[in-house]
């Protein structure tokens, strides 16, 4: 897990530098960006070319292409192997400067783009910050102010504590939950189940008490050790809005696909990667390819690209080969026609000579649930990835240094059916008629298609006219009188349960009275507060694409490969904010994500594509977590013969079991929530089973967080 970590307080700390009076909290294998008094260390196994930082007005510079003696981005060369140092050697020096920006992660913009963005930023336009293409976070640096800026999605998070008489931040929640030795906070984990992409419940905590999260789209600003949460992205006007014209649906449709090719070079412009591990991924950029439209439009979009994708020469029979592309065949359900389907799709588009094909195979060892009793990789936070991390692992493996992975696609493309009631606001009735088509049809002989379009309609201006207030407090009241029939739901019933403010999550069910109890107070009080909230449908949105993220970043940290970096174009900044351009009427109707994606390619030249291309892939995966639930039963059994969220007052055991094995058998429950149970249950057996901490030095804390013993379990309300 790579992360950085920083502080700011009104007296300043020795940082613990080589060279200073005294050693106080360091962490662990950290490399210092920049000195006393207000710290920067990025810790972990960075890459060279991630990690960069540059100065405006130094009182002395070496003149090289980057402040600290790196070359420019653009030369494609390795940088200093010692700039981590160089900032403490700098400061021996006496060079000293006014205003600095640190970024990390990969981001396609030239030494001189940062140092305008550092001028810009230094003026006030923070936004200034976020608007380069790829996926990093910036620090900035003016006297005694800090600030960070997150990304919009919430992939690159920042998390901030008080410590020390100052504030503590960091890209990872762990580390400070060690810096202030925090205990578990089980509320927020019985929230996390309960209502997973509700903002109303999660608030901005962690699992760790006292440990604080920025909000995606937000900066965390640190003036002498004080924090202070901004905005940096301008919010939609509640007006009622105009109807676009085509000729606005086509420059929108214009954006999305700037937007993925430059995201797409801006993974092919770094140096290529050459691991030196025996196992370790192949040099060079490789991609999933399935049949889905996702990730075969960043395989394609990649191989279509100017340049060398593949591995670089002098690698002997493997020089020269075009992009890597890895396609996972599931032998355990291979049976099936659906599967079949996406795995001879993805194989009539390899056939194209700029891809170099490799197809996965996976037998009933690599399905959801397999060795969750091993130990695995201790995640930042937990997610239903981890009932599948040795699955994913297996595919990735064989994948590039640099991979690149369709995660995000379906919430930045996709609309929430919750956007229905949006159009009603927008005045866009007529737009309604075409997704009611579509279910009416999906719903086959269940619903006469007459009634359909109707009471989808009714649904939507319900919405439309339930103030904030009120859907907030529905839900609570659904949580107490635990009312959750509408999860075995599907096809209309389904997206009708979707049309509220707030809704549980599929676990929620499963929970015990006195964790939904106290789910219920955080929406009471949620709602109980003034503020502008904006559409219901947009709202809805931004929540669920910013649990996609999280879920996203605990993926990337479960199934790491060593040596291989995971890249999610559609998650950064520009991709979402060229998605959300798109109009409302072009996103809301059936196939939207296909079509968009469709257009994307015919407009980069890739026209011919195979039948069927662009069609869901769902059944498939609940194929596999059936196929999963039934084979390893016995483990699951025995995880909750004595589970850890039974202790903590979140969950009965005998409750759980029962719910396990009626999945197995088949019946309709929803996965997604075992999934979610499960993946919690995971994570806390191994962040207890955990040693070490991620600090050291004369003044580290005595113990990590969450040190020994059992989870607390939930306060009793009065």
């Amino acid at each position: 897990m790579r992360w950085l970590v920083g502080w700011s307080s009104a007296v300043a700390r020795s940082s613990g530098a080589p060279g200073a009076t005294g050693r106080t909290v360091l962490p662990v294998g950290g490399q210092l960006l920049w000195d006393d008094p207000d710290p920067l260390w990025a810790v972990g196994d960075w890459r060279v070319d991630e990690v960069r930082v540059v100065e405006a007005d130094p009182v002395r510079s070496g003149g090289h292409g980057s402040a600290y003696g790196a070359p420019a981005y653009g030369d494609h060369a390795y940088a200093d192997p010692d700039y981590r140092t160089a900032s403490a050697r700098s400061s021996a020096r006496g060079v000293a400067a006014r205003a600095r920006l640190a970024v990390l992660g990969r981001c396609h913009a030239t030494d001189e783009e940062l140092r305008i963005g550092l001028f810009a930023a230094r003026g006030g336009a923070l936004r200034h910050l976020s608007m380069w293409p790829g996926s990093y976070t910036a620090v900035l640096q003016i006297g005694r102010r800090i600030t960070v800026v997150g990304d919009l999605a919430g992939a690159r998070p920042v998390f901030h504590t008080r410590w020390a008489g100052g504030t503590a931040y960091a890209t990872a929640a762990l580390p400070l939950a060690d810096l202030i030795e925090a205990g578990l906070d089980v509320t927020y984990l019985a929230a996390r189940l309960a209502c997973p992409d509700s903002p109303e419940a999660l608030g901005a905590g962690t699992p760790y008490q006292d440990v604080r999260r920025v909000p995606p789209g937000h900066a965390l600003i640190l003036r002498d050790g004080v924090p202070e949460i901004a905005g940096y992205e301008p919010r939609a006007s509640l007006a009622v809005g105009e109807t676009r014209s085509p000729a606005d649906a086509e420059q929108a449709l214009s954006g999305v696909r700037e937007a993925l090719v430059e995201a797409v070079r801006a993974r092919l412009a770094q140096p290529r990667y050459v691991p030196e591990a025996d196992e370790a991924p192949a040099p060079g950029v490789g991609a999933d390819l399935s049949g889905g439209s996702a990730s075969s439009t960043l395989a394609l979009l990649a191989a279509g690209l100017p340049g060398m994708p593949g591995t670089p020469p002098g690698l002997g029979e493997r020089a020269g080969q075009r992009l890597r592309a890895v396609t996972f065949n599931d032998l355990a359900t291979s049976g099936e026609s659906a599967r079949d389907a996406e795995l001879d799709r993805a194989r009539a588009m390899a056939a194209d000579p700029r891809l170099h094909h490799v197809v996965v195979p996976g037998g009933p060892e690599t399905l959801p649930y397999a060795d969750l009793l091993d130990s695995g990789p201790l995640t930042d936070e937990p997610g239903p990835a981890l009932v599948s991390a040795e699955r994913h692992r297996r595919r990735l493996a064989a994948g590039g240094a640099d991979h690149l992975v369709g995660l995000g696609a379906r919430h930045v493309l996709d609309a929430h059916p919750a956007r229905l009631a949006d159009l009603l606001l927008d005045r866009n009735r007529r737009h309604l008629l075409r997704p009611a088509a579509a279910l009416a049809k999906a719903e086959g002989s269940a619903y006469r298609s007459a009634f359909v379009p109707l009471t989808v309609y009714r649904a939507a201006r319900r919405l439309a006219r339930t103030p904030y207030q009120q859907g907030v407090e529905q839900t609570a009241g659904q949580l107490l009188e635990r009312r959750f029939d509408d999860f075995r739901a599907t096809g209309l019933e389904a997206s009708l349960a979707a049309l509220t403010w707030c809704r549980p999550g599929p676990a929620a069910g499963w929970l015990t009275g006195e964790a939904l109890a106290e789910v219920s107070i955080r929406l009471q009080d949620a709602a109980a507060r003034p503020g502008s909230v904006g559409r219901p449908g947009e709202r809805r949105a931004r929540a669920a694409l910013a649990r996609a993220a999280a879920d996203a970043r605990v993926f990337e940290q479960a199934v790491e490969v060593r040596s291989q970096r995971l890249h999610a174009p559609f998650l950064d900044n520009q991709v979402v904010r060229a998605c959300q351009a798109l109009p409302e009427t072009l996103r809301v109707r059936p196939g939207a994500r296909a079509a968009v994606l469709r257009g994307v390619l015919a407009a980069s030249g890739v026209r011919e594509l195979p039948p069927g291309w662009g069609a869901t892939t769902q059944s498939a995966t609940v194929l596999a977590q059936r196929a999963g639930l039934r084979s390893f039963a016995d483990e699951l059994f025995g995880l909750f013969s004595a589970p850890l969220l039974a202790d903590a007052g979140l969950v009965d055991a005998g409750v759980v079991r029962g719910a396990l094995r009626a999945a197995a058998q088949g019946e309709p429950l929803p996965l997604d929530g075992l999934a979610e149970l499960v993946g919690t249950e995971v994570w806390l057996r191994r962040l207890l089973a955990r040693r070490g901490s991620c600090w050291t030095g004369t003044e580290a804390p005595r113990q990590r967080a969450v040190a020994t013993g059992v989870p607390p379990r939930l306060p009793l309300r009065g």
